[in-house]
């Protein structure tokens, strides 16, 4: 699981960096530089918080649903059960990653509009400056 947040965060920073580069802010004028802290915008805001307990309840909701079923089928039925709630589960999986990405995504282009920031970086890159934006972040996330 650890390496699957290490994978999404890589993934996130990958995203933002792009999505900064391709909307020209440099271009702006706004030599400003601001820094999000993804792995705290991820454990402490109330909106990703509740879009991954969706994905444990039904998570939970389709293990249960098979292990219910399991008495009353055969082993090859509830492999192929089991191998079916697993691909819904990843699917479920990677629209409520989508979510989270579009929401962090959104409130970081807003939060660096209102501060008037040019570029901004994930902080486990930055040795030292720049304006930390994740408390804004946070707050426009709930």
């Amino acid at each position: 699981m650890f390496h699957k947040k290490i994978k999404f965060s890589l993934f996130l920073i990958a995203l933002v960096a792009f999505a900064v580069l391709a909307s020209g802010c440099g271009a702006s004028g706004n030599n400003l530089v601001g820094v999000l802290n993804v792995e705290k915008v991820m454990a402490e805001s109330p909106k990703v918080k509740g879009l991954q307990d969706q994905l444990n309840n039904r998570g939970k909701e389709l293990s249960d649903q098979l292990e219910k079923d399991k008495a009353s089928i055969s082993a090859e039925e509830y492999q192929k059960r089991q191998e079916a709630a697993y691909g819904e589960f990843l699917k479920i999986k990677q629209d409520l990653e989508n979510q989270i990405d579009n929401s962090i995504k959104q409130t970081l282009e807003q939060v660096a509009k209102e501060k008037k920031i040019g570029v901004v970086l994930y902080k486990n890159g930055v040795a030292q400056g720049g304006i930390d934006i994740t408390e804004d972040v946070l707050k426009k996330m709930q």
